[in-house]
């Protein structure tokens, strides 16, 4: 009689067992997030997909055709997008959009193309400042050939295995680049100058050294760029040394890192400049007019730039240089806009002497302003920087694809 009935007890735990395992385990597994809402722009040139999360969350995307389209899957449970289909704001590479639940665990969003496209990065960016996570595709035209190959790679994934989706790394791109671009980043200041500096002692030499470093290494372990810095020690540089520096190794862009002060503590955010004899507006001229006194207040003075020395082929090629660094600008602020503040009207224009180089694209990004609380705040927080650097890093990614799809 014992024995029947251990027997039995044995028999309905075998039953039971492997039900309350599963029970335990979906009570550990935490719930699958919301999307809440998506957003879609599109130009000629290129496209964004912004969809904004509860929670971090798995994404993949695959190519389609018959019609071309792009398929962009995020797992997700629920989602409470307000506008489920309907065209992006602008026109463009994509034409329309749906948004659906297409399976319990995952929400698709379906963009329909107007002409053959891929996708040139995605990644998904944590919740910072009361913004929540957000999930970033980034699109741009594609050749037949190549939306062809896409289609057809995606489709054998697919049949062995859901194709599964990891974020593009900062610097990277989903676009092969047949060349190693020369990066070469200028910390300002350095040495006996240390550039603006907070009332507790903080001063911009120290956090453009330590934010030009972890660039680099982002950069570097893109695998896509050759990478040098004018100084990696707390050194001073002249300013025409900084551009000599980037002139002589024949760099492919030269990015200048600052981070400034001004008299309004109101004034915050994050800007990118190139370069111009005609200010954007006072505050640009008065943080030119800083820059490039440095070399005066350390005990050296400017060398002069005469006349003389600008004929019609210089002339040209200055003209090229800012087309190019004014690309370079605008990749880079598309990129830092999902992830840091930005000041209004973020591409901008100023006379800074370190942009001169009239043979090397070159930007100065403002990474913020050590006389706004909130912007000093950010600057020591080592997640901003990261952040921020990383932007910076598909910034310049994004630029150099640019050159290559170019004639």
């Amino acid at each position: 009689m014992t024995r029947h009935f251990l027997f039995r007890l044995v028999l309905i735990l075998a039953l039971i067992l492997p039900g309350l395992a599963s029970a335990q385990d979906a009570a550990i597994l935490p719930p699958l997030p919301n999307v809440i809402d998506a957003r879609i722009t599109a130009t000629p040139e290129r496209a964004r997909l912004v969809i904004d999360l509860a929670a971090r969350t798995e994404f993949s995307f695959v190519s389609l055709d018959d019609p071309a389209r792009l398929a962009i899957d995020v797992r997700a449970g629920t989602f409470s997008v307000q506008e489920t289909e309907g065209v992006p704001a602008g026109e463009g590479v994509v034409s329309g959009y749906v948004i659906e639940q297409a399976a319990p665990d995952r929400v698709r969003t379906t963009l329909t193309l107007s002409g053959p496209a891929q996708v040139q990065q995605a990644y998904v960016l944590d919740p910072f400042e009361g913004q929540p996570a957000r999930l970033v595709v980034d699109i741009i035209p594609a050749t037949a050939e190549e939306f062809a190959a896409n289609v057809e790679r995606d489709r054998v994934a697919s049949a062995s295995a859901a194709p599964s989706g990891v974020s593009t790394p900062a610097g990277g791109s989903e676009l092969p680049i047949g060349t190693r671009p020369l990066v070469v980043i200028d910390p300002g200041h350095g040495g006996i100058d240390s550039g603006a500096e907070t009332p507790e002692g903080i001063r911009e030499k120290d956090i453009v050294l330590a934010f030009s470093l972890r660039l680099q290494e982002l950069l570097v372990e893109s695998g896509r760029f050759d990478v040098a810095l004018t100084r990696e020690t707390d050194t001073y540089l002249r300013l025409e040394e900084r551009v000599a520096l980037a002139r002589t190794n024949r760099a492919d862009l030269l990015i200048s890192i600052h981070a400034d002060s001004f008299q309004q503590p109101e004034i915050r955010g994050a800007s990118v400049y190139t370069r111009d004899e005609n200010a954007t507006d006072v505050l640009d001229k008065v943080l030119a007019e800083t820059e490039n006194k440095s070399d005066v207040i350390a005990g050296f003075s400017m060398p002069l730039m005469t006349a003389e020395v600008v004929d019609i082929l210089l002339d040209l090629m200055r003209r090229e240089m800012r087309v190019q660094s004014f690309m370079a600008a605008q990749s880079i602020v598309h990129q830092l806009e999902p992830s840091v503040e930005l000041r209004r009207f973020p591409v901008r224009q100023a006379d800074f002497f370190v942009l001169q180089a009239p043979d090397v694209p070159s930007v100065l990004v403002e990474l913020g302003f050590l006389s706004n609380a909130s912007d000093a705040a950010n600057l020591m927080q080592s997640d901003w920087r990261d952040r921020t650097a990383e932007a910076i890093a598909r910034g310049i990614s994004t630029y150099f694809d640019t050159l290559q799809e170019e004639p």
